[in-house]
């Protein structure tokens, strides 16, 4: 029985690593794109944020 579970595991071991092969992997150009635009929405939003926490704060000082 146990070896019956071990043949399982090597199989899906043995599946994975062919799948891998038919992995595109990106270049670096592609990476070095995608990390920049993760990079630059981040601070964006960031900056929306903050700007609408200080509104929102001035705001219910104002009140307040």
């Amino acid at each position: 029985m146990g070896s019956l579970k071990m043949d399982k595991i090597k199989t899906f071991v043995k599946e994975c690593a062919v799948e891998l092969k038919k992995v595109v992997w990106p270049n670096r150009d592609d990476v070095l794109a995608s990390v920049k635009v993760v990079v630059f929405s981040t601070v964006a939003v960031a900056i929306v944020l903050g700007l609408l926490d200080v509104a929102f704060t001035s705001f219910m000082r104002f009140v307040f």
